[in-house]
């Protein structure tokens, strides 16, 4: 599959990304992770999935020449797709991540039910710095580690080590090997379970929350769509990037 190695071990799929430097969200390896997903959603042995990445780094993010206003909606829509079949696959996922992990790839690792961490790992979202937001992280993080940790990684731009993100609850473990931590992880409190089970419970901890999420997904979508994109600035911030030159904002 395109920019992607997958295999199943068990009840265990593996997805690893090994697509171009920095394992860039393209269209064509989002495109390759639903497929991937939905050619093993219907195993009844799958108990889990494990994200991982070849090279020093997890993920840069999506694509940036794909958030032009002229692509970036065809864009959303099969990202969002992506982490809405990873979210309704209805069996924990577990990531390791190595090195940086932004923007769409920390979106990517948010669907994690366990997240392992390299002591190198950095996480965050730069999309304000191009003059953007992330529409899913800003439905989803905030319930993952609250508002006020949310709002200072989605509005700053800045991202944190992997210390700082196991002490505000975005990692559940550091671990000089993430994939050895995670599949640990899975041999420990997965594995012995009941993956018709599994699928139950997950289904019933995110009873309350899937529905007020997919709402605000939905008005976010909006958002960035209907309103960022048709800013002088949110296109600015895309071009200026893209031609390696500072931005040039007009505040609208």
């Amino acid at each position: 599959m395109s920019g992607i190695e997958v295999g199943l071990d068990g009840g265990l799929l593996r997805i690893t990304l090994a697509g171009a430097r920095g394992n860039v969200l393209d269209g064509a390896m989002v495109r390759a992770l639903r497929a991937a997903l939905r050619e093993h959603a219907a195993d009844s042995r799958l108990r889990a999935v494990l994200l991982g990445a070849r090279g020093p780094h997890f993920c840069y993010g999506a694509s940036v020449e794909e958030h032009r206003p002229e692509r970036a909606p065809a864009m959303l829509a099969e990202l969002h797709g992506l982490l809405r079949d990873l979210l309704g696959l209805g069996v924990p996922c577990l990531g390791a991540v190595r090195g940086a992990c932004l923007g769409g790839g920390l979106e990517l690792a948010l669907c994690c039910t366990f997240l392992v961490a390299a002591p190198d790992a950095r996480f965050g979202f730069p999309e304000i710095k191009l003059g953007h937001f992330a529409p899913f992280a800003s439905a989803l993080l905030p319930w993952r580690i609250g508002l006020a940790h949310a709002e200072r990684l989605l509005i700053s731009g800045e991202p944190v080590d992997a210390t700082r993100a196991f002490a505000i609850g975005l990692v559940d473990d550091v671990a000089d090997d993430p994939e050895a931590g995670a599949l640990l992880l899975y041999e420990e409190r997965l594995a012995p379970r009941s993956a018709s089970s599994l699928r139950f419970a997950l289904r019933a901890a995110r009873e309350q929350v899937r529905p007020r999420l997919e709402q605000t997904l939905q008005d976010l979508e909006r958002l960035y769509v209907q309103e960022l994109l048709t800013t002088h600035d949110a296109r600015e911030g895309i071009e200026a990037f893209l031609e390696k030159r500072p931005p040039q904002w007009k505040n609208q």
